[in-house]
């Protein structure tokens, strides 16, 4: 963008620098900063950017946009362009919504209480057999991070972008940002719901996404979801393509069959039967692929593309990763976050493995008053699929250990007496599920585990 793109888009004021002047990178992490980048001091949780404001001009970059009362030697960054703006996140914002509107390319976006960055994974993998593809990388999928990837258009011909919340009105900033095309809703779920009272409401919250659709309206759910399933009974003025395994839905798989390392099933697209194969197990992620389907097939991407796509699939890290360690021991490191149906998916998948199964999990946060009965009912689901054994970290984790009937069971303080118990406890061909919620830290467990 010109800098006279950038002062119109955010009505800032130009302290230094040429209006005809291009910038092509922008970034919040003054450490990080490069020359060819230009720095907008975001106010933060445990941060605020204006502090780092002469830092990032003392460096080798292209200049900053900030918003405090800050004493600049104009005169000695002559060379950089100052911008100053009433409001710096307001302005990222904005300059991401100015960014968006110079596109006219088909912009996926997803939400939903679980899977979102992993169908956010295998859409884009679908999308790129066909298009050059901006998609949300890692979990940057908040008021900060969405507005950031879109600052990352250049000549891209397609957008793939996740969206999350907490709250009320956190997906409708979002989605009016970015304008999707096509809306995806995964599920609706129990994360977050101790924000937000009730599955219905989070389901409202979710439905935030509409907000930004243009006139075609087009939205592919998950059909199988029960507040999904009755939403779209109940509303047809949305252009709605539905996929599921339980439900009937316009893309089905059937033939289903899981093994440690896949998910394999059959899928009729066109009158003729494709074969497809996700190189993660568990039904979720045959869930996930149906959904990189119905958008494929919503982009006029051919069905081998499509199924191509689809086995290109590579899981983000920490995200139902399979790690082989010595003796033939299988980790599944699914620790970036939980809820209750992420959890209950892992459990499941974890169950249907042959070999002696471990589970290993923490607290799920952000439960609020469901927190009991939601550990209580991850006890129950522990019972109902064949796991060996159990160990627990955490406080709320109590309440998973007290209500299992599983015999073989350890409640462990916190992460190293874990450790301790596993080093003792596991055998070769045994198949480890370590989840919880980021904050419980459960990567240290996987990362000790990795040296044996």
């Amino acid at each position: 963008m010109k800098v006279s793109e950038i002062l119109k888009a955010t009505n800032g004021i130009l302290l230094s620098g040429n209006t005809n002047d291009k910038i092509d990178n922008f970034s919040i992490d003054s450490r990080k900063i490069t020359k060819d980048e230009m720095f907008i001091a975001i106010k933060g949780e445990k941060f605020d950017g204006n502090d780092f404001v002469l830092d990032v001009l003392n460096k080798d970059s292209v200049g900053v946009i900030f918003d405090s009362n800050i004493n600049i030697d104009l005169n000695k960054y002559d060379k950089k362009i100052i911008i100053k703006v009433k409001n710096s996140l307001d302005s990222l914002q904005s300059l991401a919504a100015y960014k968006r509107s110079l596109y006219n390319i088909p912009v996926v976006a997803i939400t939903g209480s679980v899977g979102k960055t992993s169908t956010k994974d295998i859409i884009a993998s679908v999308m790129k057999e066909k298009y050059n593809v901006l998609k949300t990388e890692g979990n940057l999928n908040n008021h900060i991070g969405l507005p950031l990837t879109l600052l990352k258009l250049k000549d891209h011909t397609a957008m793939c972008i996740e969206m999350g919340m907490n709250h009320f009105k956190e997906i409708s900033l979002l989605t009016n940002i970015l304008k999707p095309t096509i809306a995806v809703i995964t599920n609706i779920g129990t994360a977050h719901i101790g924000n937000l009272g009730s599955r219905e409401n989070i389901l409202k919250a979710k439905l935030e996404i509409l907000e930004g659709l243009n006139e075609e309206k087009n939205v592919i759910i998950n059909n199988d979801n029960d507040l999904l399933h009755k939403w779209y009974s109940e509303n047809k003025i949305y252009n709605v393509t539905t996929y599921g395994i339980k439900t009937d839905s316009k893309y089905m798989a059937y033939d289903i069959d899981y093994d440690l390392n896949s998910s394999n099933y059959k899928i009729k697209l066109d009158d003729k039967v494709y074969e497809c194969t996700v190189l993660v197990p568990g039904e979720h992620f045959v869930l996930n692929s149906l959904c990189a389907i119905a958008v494929g097939k919503k982009l006029n991407i051919d069905n081998n593309s499509i199924i191509k796509g689809i086995t290109k699939f590579e899981l983000s890290k920490n995200r139902m990763e399979y790690i082989k360690l010595k003796n033939d021991i299988t980790l599944i490191s699914d620790c970036y976050n939980a809820n209750y149906d992420s959890m209950k998916s892992s459990i499941e998948t974890l169950g249907k493995n042959k070999g002696r199964t471990v589970a290993v999990l923490g607290d799920m946060l952000e439960l609020g008053k469901y927190s009991k009965n939601l550990h209580s009912k991850i006890g129950n689901v522990l019972s109902n699929n064949n796991i060996d054994i159990l160990i627990t970290v955490g406080k709320e984790s109590k309440y998973i250990y007290n209500n299992t009937d599983i015999k073989c069971k350890y409640e462990c303080k916190d992460n190293n007496e874990a450790i301790d118990k596993l080093k003792k406890l596991i055998n070769p061909g045994d198949i480890v599920l370590i989840k919880a919620s980021n904050s419980m830290n459960f990567n240290e467990i996987v990362n000790n585990l990795k040296k044996m």
